[in-house]
């Protein structure tokens, strides 16, 4: 005979719910493990939907962030010559590197102090209309 535990551990097994939703679908089910089961699919527990789900939510977000990312434009700048140019959301995606790896850190250090000592700044864009390419430049320089 299989006991509560065993039978609710069976439905987090299958369907990777937690204690308290397994336990809640066996109650219902008056412990019947394979109903529980197709209830619980039947009501969208299942972890393959809640995967895709979160992984839908995921890309959107993402999308949205690289998109509102294009919009940012950050130039670094010695005197007035621009020496280099990207998107804010490519910025964004090396700092998370850079949180992520220790070797991406000590490299953005390093270049940090070499931009210091050149005497180089950051200069934050904002594209106004990007169907007229009218660019408004934002008034916050950093000196590196």
């Amino acid at each position: 005979m299989i006991s509560d535990l065993e039978k609710i551990d069976i439905l987090r097994a299958r369907l990777g719910v937690g204690y308290k939703e397994a336990r809640e679908a066996l109650d219902a089910a008056g412990g019947d493990v394979v109903q529980a089961l197709i209830n619980l699919e039947e009501g969208g527990h299942d972890l393959g939907e809640r995967f895709q789900a979160t992984g839908q939510q995921f890309m959107g977000q993402l999308k949205s962030f690289v998109n509102k990312g294009q919009v940012y434009r950050v130039k670094v700048k010695q005197g007035e010559k621009t020496v280099f140019e990207f998107p804010a959301s490519l910025g964004a995606l090396g700092l998370i590197g850079a949180l992520a790896s220790s070797e991406i850190a000590v490299l953005g250090a390093i270049g940090t102090v070499t931009a210091m000592a050149k005497k180089y700044t950051l200069e934050f864009e904002r594209r106004v209309e990007p169907e007229d390419e009218q660019i408004n430049t934002a008034a916050c320089e950093a000196d590196i």
